[in-house]
């Protein structure tokens, strides 16, 4: 097999709205060594003063992708275990907020978009300001439907991409609850064949999305939408052979094996949005409970936030009951929520990439520890562990059985991690799940 690395290609910069002021090329450099990620995208590259950052800070290392200037190298990697020095590649990467009107209903859709170089993006950049505000935020807010954009984007560069963003989220994204569509092709229309790739968002995962027929033809991506450099790797791709932009993107297309190594997920119950539920009353709800209150909070009355595994309960009912479901009952599925459906029967399963889950390392240390993922008792062992094992995501997927035993406990609970041994409580109405090595 060739050589592997990890892509995560949705980022925000210090330019975004709540992001860390870390989110720098340097921050992003730092982290993704110490992450085990060989290629981070650049995040909000239609913002001017990000992409004259980029432009200044970057030069061009690989096809399509970039590096960090070597004059700029030493300072940023200060800190980091000589076990996790490798290269770290930019892919230029933003995401655009699509707001507008369509059949008469308000919709919300953020898209990833990916282009193969500066100059593409330049030109994509001086497009976009003729339609809207991209001064503003990182992630601009444009009256642009996400098929229009698609276009715009194409005619840019035939090289250029769009994946749909974090699809499920309640109210932005294209499946979502509040202001999505029902298909892919209700969204994109007759450009939908231009589409090869959706990022499944941290409350979601790859069986979930397999219930879905219109996304049977499609790769799925997973990527951490950090707004913190530390939360770099948390969702990731990993890919196989010499790093390209061409070549990570026309894998996705072909789902080739030998290209795309698959995704790298949080359990989804960990993202803020799995399940249903009213913050302000602390209450959280399966699908069944849900449906079985007309959707209303129990405590208060009012209506409750519908979460991601809800909205693929609704759509899979909607499209029917001969949805593929890797030859398992909905019962069977990883999630114990998940409500059965009144008949079912298993269909030819597309071609479809693997799946890995992980719980990041800081949080496998301050269950070890009895401490807050963030406090300073947590850095000191990771950054000991990193500099006695490597990178973190080699360490979480891919160490073997003789190095985890003499890690002792965190050995143990990442071992525990992969054969699925946790507790899971899911996450819902903006509230984030958690997830615990039994």
């Amino acid at each position: 097999m060739n050589a592997s690395y990890y892509a995560d290609l949705h980022i925000h910069s210090h330019y975004s709205r709540a992001t860390s002021p870390a989110c720098t090329p340097e921050g992003l450099f730092h982290w993704a060594q110490c992450k085990g990620v060989g290629v981070c995208g650049t995040g909000d590259c239609t913002h001017p003063s990000w992409f004259n950052e980029l432009r200044g800070k970057l030069v061009e290392d690989a096809p399509g992708l970039y590096a960090l200037k070597p004059g700029l190298r030493d300072a940023a990697g200060q800190g980091v275990p000589e076990a996790c020095r490798a290269p770290v590649r930019f892919a230029v990467t933003g995401e655009i907020s699509s707001i507008y009107k369509r059949g008469g209903a308000c919709r919300k859709v953020h898209s990833v978009i990916l282009l193969p170089s500066f100059e593409a993006a330049g030109r994509l950049n001086t497009r976009l300001a003729q339609i809207g505000n991209i001064l503003s935020d990182g992630r601009p807010i444009l009256g642009l439907d996400p098929r229009n954009l698609l276009e715009l984007l194409l005619e840019t560069d035939p090289r250029a991409a769009l994946i749909p963003a974090h699809i499920w989220t309640p109210w932005f994204s294209m499946l979502g609850a509040k202001s999505g569509f029902d298909s892919l092709e209700e969204c994109f229309g007759d450009l939908s064949p231009h589409i090869f790739a959706v990022e499944t968002g941290l409350s979601s995962d790859a069986p979930m999305n397999h219930r879905i027929r219109c996304l049977d033809r499609v790769a799925l991506v997973s990527n951490s939408d950090l707004h913190s450099p530390a939360n770099l790797g948390r969702n990731a791709n990993m890919f196989f052979g010499a790093p390209s932009y061409d070549a990570m993107l026309n894998g996705l297309r072909a789902k080739d094996p030998a290209v795309c190594g698959g995704t790298v997920d949080l359990f989804p119950e960990e993202g803020k949005y799995h399940l249903d539920g009213h913050r302000a009353c602390r209450v959280r709800l399966t699908p069944e409970e849900s449906m079985a209150m007309d959707n209303l909070c129990p405590a208060c009355g009012k209506p409750l936030t519908i979460g991601v595994l809800h909205r693929v309960v609704e759509l899979e009912r909607k499209q029917g009951t001969e949805s593929c479901h890797d030859g398992l009952s909905p019962l069977d599925l990883p999630h114990s929520q998940t409500p059965a459906l009144p008949h079912f029967r298993t269909l030819e399963l597309p071609p479809r990439l693997p799946y890995r889950y992980i719980v990041p390392l800081p949080e496998l240390l301050a269950q070890q520890l009895g401490t807050a993922p963030t406090s300073k008792k947590v850095a000191v062992a990771y950054t000991a562990l990193l500099a006695q094992s490597g990178p973190e995501l080699p360490l979480l997927l891919d160490a073997d059985a003789r190095t985890l035993a003499a890690l002792g406990g965190i050995g143990e609970a990442i071992q525990k991690v992969r054969e699925g041994r946790v507790v899971r409580e899911g996450g819902y109405d903006g509230e984030y799940g958690a997830v615990r090595v039994l």
